[in-house]
């Protein structure tokens, strides 16, 4: 679920950076949509690390979090100094790995 939350974040972050440059409330949701994101970034790390330790579970998704709420980081502080140039393609690649990461998580939970 915790993969569900960050993918639909990131989808809604690329929806309203488009907005930016066409309405007002584009900024606003951007920016809201910006701490769900994070947020869901920490909440995956956090699912993760319980999956892995008391639930006995692969300590892959641990790494996959991990560089997830890294980039999330750096993309927050781009955001912020306004460096669309890297901000932007950035969130392309976030919204990619957690696509992907999503995939495979089908494959985690079919494996004994």
């Amino acid at each position: 679920m915790a993969v569900v939350l960050q993918t639909v974040a990131l989808l809604f972050q690329a929806v309203t950076a488009g907005l930016l440059l066409s309405a007002s409330y584009g900024e606003t949701l951007h920016g809201v949509g910006a701490r769900v994101m994070y947020g869901a970034s920490m909440l995956y790390l956090l699912a993760a690390v319980l999956a892995w330790r008391p639930g006995g579970g692969s300590p892959r998704p641990i790494a996959h979090a991990t560089v997830l709420l890294l980039l999330a980081s750096l993309q927050v502080v781009l955001g912020i100094a306004h460096v669309p140039s890297v901000h932007v393609p950035l969130g392309v690649l976030m919204f990619t790995l957690s696509v992907l990461d999503l995939v495979g998580v089908p494959g985690r939970r079919a494996r004994p």
